[in-house]
Parts: structure tokens; sequence; C-alpha cells
């Protein structure tokens, strides 16, 4: 199979979360990427050649890719590739046909017979061998992949067809694959495939906090973090996690590099994070090379990168609207 990504889907939900980064590269479970789910997916069923169409803003996510080399796909034969619109117009963006067309060379070259098309912002394993192996079964055109019901918007087919799809869409008036696989008057036989494992659809904010904090679930871990199939990402070498006399840690997830004097309760600190003594973080995100200061309380927060919290700070958010703290900012006390 060939494997494509889109990069591209942004949701105004995540406030200032996505302001300077794509939805693709936005933190999560400690050390990850949204993308590197999807992308570990394709490699862990046997993948080698992986296509990632961008949107716009991919400065953060073209840094943490580099050369795939993190996921076996700094390769001298397939590998990765990613493309960006050239154009701002709603046709020009991902998912459409005219995307596609653009780089229509990519799609000749390559030797696959068949393609998965998937978004990048579902969390959980899927193995795709199973997917096309009903799908030459069932000798369907396209198969659209469900779970529990909800379409996941990823979709197989041989490549082919994709290629005579989007070589005719301005006639037909399709600018995606979801407006052919949703349009009655095609012929094309559509097969439904429900998947059954763990799968989180990370499509707002609400989504990103629940799911984060739900991965602390011994029983959600285990089905999203396998040893058959693992979940690869940008590796960053940081010295072991400190935790100091005075420290309290329950039900939380850290990281590499931070250093703990306070209390950490139901929450994710990624790597580099320093909590001062007597400050208090519950049920929060905390992102890297934050600095929460002595005798904070933050409860309900999702922190973005490199934020400093000067002494006695108190936050307070809740499971439907987190209280988000902008990248870079210092937030002073009174």
């Amino acid at each position: 199979m060939l494997g494509i990504i889109n990069a591209s889907n942004e949701f105004d939900t995540f406030k200032n979360l996505t302001a300077h980064r794509s939805l693709a590269s936005l933190p999560f479970a400690g050390r990850y990427r949204l993308i590197d789910f999807m992308l570990s997916n394709m490699v862990n069923s046997g993948i080698t050649n992986v296509a990632i169409f961008t949107g716009q803003e991919m400065r953060s996510l073209m840094d943490h890719l580099g050369s795939g080399k993190q996921w076996d796909l700094d390769r001298k034969r397939d590998g990765l590739f990613v493309f960006s619109p050239e154009g701002t117009s709603r046709i020009e963006r991902f998912g459409s046909f005219a995307h596609f067309a653009k780089n229509r060379t990519y799609f000749l070259r390559s030797k696959q017979k068949y393609v998965v098309i998937t978004n990048c912002n579902a969390v959980g394993p899927i193995d795709f061998c199973k997917i096309l192996d009903q799908h030459i079964e069932t000798e369907a055109d396209i198969t659209e992949v469900f779970h529990e019901g909800q379409s996941l918007q990823t979709y197989i087919l041989e490549k082919n067809l994709l290629l005579s799809l989007f070589e005719k869409y301005k006639n037909q008036g399709y600018y995606s694959i979801l407006d052919v696989v949703h349009d009655k008057r095609h012929q094309f036989k559509i097969n439904m495939y429900e998947w059954t494992g763990y799968i989180a659809i990370i499509d707002s904010l609400q989504s990103y906090y629940q799911t984060s904090l739900e991965l602390l679930q011994p029983a959600v871990w285990q089905q999203v973090f396998t040893k058959d199939e693992p979940i690869f990402t940008k590796v960053k070498d940081e010295p072991p996690t400190q935790y100091k006399r005075v420290a309290k840690v329950s039900n939380s997830m850290i990281a590499n590099g931070c250093i703990i004097e306070g209390e950490v309760e139901n929450s994710i600190l990624f790597r580099s994070v320093k909590v001062g003594k007597g400050a208090v973080i519950r049920n929060s995100i905390i992102m890297q090379k934050c600095q929460i200061g002595e005798d904070c309380v933050l409860d309900g927060v999702i922190v973005d990168k490199d934020v400093k919290f000067e002494k006695g700070i108190q936050l307070t958010g809740t499971a439907q609207t987190p209280y988000i703290v902008e990248k870079g900012t210092v937030q002073k006390g009174r």
C-alpha cells in the first residue's frame, strides 16, 4: 500500500494551541505529536511509502518529521514525502483532488497497487493490512473505515482508481474522495469496515483534553501503546526525571528531564518541566520546558510550551472548558 495522511485539518475550537502549529504537530501524551499515531500505524502495517499533504502552517510539523528516520522512512526507495498546497482556496487544500493532481508524478512513480488515505488526528492502533484483506475479499472499489458507527475518513482503494478520480474531478464535480463516497449517483462498490479496537478522534479542545487524561487509565494506555505496534516519534535525549523528597506524584504521566518538588495528581507533564515546592498540579496538561513556581495551584489547565509561572498563581478550569495558557508567556503573581 501507498500511505497518504491528511495533515491539514484545522479546527477553531483548539484556540491558541494551534495558532503557531498544525493540528498534526500538536503535542500529545507526554512525548508524542498527533501525527505519530497514524504514521506509526502505517509503518507497523508494512507501508514504506508515505505522503503527507500539509496545510499552510507546516514549520513545526517539518521540524518534527525531519527525514523520517525515526519511522524508518529515510530510504533510497520510497520513504517519506511531504507536499504543501500552492494555493489558498478551499479547492486547492488537502483532501482535494486538485491538490493530488498537482503532485500526480508522485503517484505515477510509486509501485504500490493500493492506496490508504487517512487523517492525522486519530489516536489508537489500526492494522491496515486487515482492512486491505477485506477490501480485496469483498472486491470493493473503495473501503471506508468506521469506528462505533462514525467514519474515520479513512479509505482504501486501488491507485489507478484514485488517479482516474482526480483526473476527472472537474467534470464529475468531485473535489475529494469524501465527495465520491457520499454521492449516491456513483457506480462504485463501497465496502464499510468496522474497526473494533480503541480509537479516539481529536477534533476539539475538549476531546484533546479528555482523551489525554483518559490515557492515565491503565486499561486505555495498554490498548494504545502495545509492544507489537509501537508508536514512533522524534527522539530527544533528556536526563531522568528527578523526584525530590517533598514531591508527591499520583496517577500521572511524567516525561524525562523534569524536576518535581511539588504535588502532581492525575496530570501529564512533558519533557523538562519544573514544579516548585508547594506547587499543586491536578487534572492538567503541562507541555515542554514550563516552569511552575512555588505554591502555584493549577487545576484543569492546559499549558503550552515554555511558560513560566511566578510564585503563588492559581488557575482553574473544567473538563468541558479547560483553562488555556499561551506558549512562551510569563504568568506574573500579584
